[in-house]
Order: C-alpha cells, then sequence, then structure tokens
C-alpha cells in the first residue's frame, strides 16, 4: 500500500544531558554518532548508536527544561523516512489516519498511532518543493 520505509530513530527527551549520556554511553555502550546545537531553539540533538548502527535515539535536551517531564513528554517519536512526503502522507490520509503536522516543508509531517505514539515521517533526501494541498493546511491536535 505505501512505498519502502526506513526506520530511522527514536527520540526521547532528557532533563539532563550529561546524566543520560552516563546512561546510554558509559552504562548501555552507545557510540554518539552526531550532536546539533540550536541556539535559536535552545536545544541539543545527540544522536546514538549501538555497534549495529541499524537503528538510533535521538537524545533531545531543551536547554530551559527544568521541571520532570510527564509521561506523556519524555517519549518524543519514532521516525521513518519515505520516499514522498505527500504521497504518503495522502496515503495515510486516505486511509483514515489524520496529519497532526502536515508536510509544508515539503520534508516533514507528524501522525500518531492508535495508541498515541507520534510518528514523524521525513523525506528522503532533499525536501520536496512546497505543494498543496498541504503548504497551506495548519496543524491540529498534538503531535
Amino acid at each position: 500500500m505505501f512505498e519502502r520505509m526506513r526506520y530511522l530513530h527514536t527520540m526521547l527527551r532528557v532533563r539532563d544531558l550529561d546524566t543520560a549520556l552516563d546512561f546510554y554511553v558509559k552504562k548501555l555502550g552507545l557510540r554518539e554518532v552526531r550532536r546539533r546545537d540550536s541556539e535559536k531553539g535552545r536545544f541539543t540533538l545527540v544522536f546514538l548508536a549501538a555497534a549495529d548502527p541499524a537503528f538510533e535515539i535521538e537524545l533531545t535536551y531543551n536547554w530551559d527544561q527544568k521541571d520532570t517531564y510527564s509521561t506523556g513528554r519524555f517519549f518524543g517519536h519514532l521516525a521513518f523516512e519515505v520516499d514522498d512526503i505527500y504521497g504518503t502522507c495522502a496515503a495515510l490520509e486516505r486511509a483514515g489516519v489524520a496529519i497532526l503536522r502536515p508536510p509544508r516543508d515539503g520534508r516533514m509531517a507528524f501522525v500518531k498511532s492508535p495508541d498515541g505514539h507520534s510518528v514523524e515521517l521525513l523525506q528522503k533526501g532533499d525536501a520536496l518543493a512546497a505543494s498543496e494541498p498541504w503548504s497551506s493546511r495548519a496543524n491540529q491536535g498534538e503531535w
């Protein structure tokens, strides 16, 4: 029904990046494969992989977060790369799945599983050119 998808990563929000890295790297033996700091967004992303890098964990550290995350907020999302973000979203919508964050940018969309797990869809390669009906569609709900 859909083109082949490739699992990319699971995102977890962490309150203390050093403590999280101690656990995932020093204790579990994962290795840091890349890192991105965003001064504007005030966050750091650290991607970790096991010896077999077929999967990654993305630790998201929001610099200003002081309180413990509620259970629904510390788990972020599953991410999948797709060959055609617009075609995938259209097929999901036809199947009754709400596109909570439409792919306005030709790159990224979010949906939720029936159990409420956020799923990020990312365009393989470069973003596609902006296209209707997606480019003017607003977000809905939480994702």
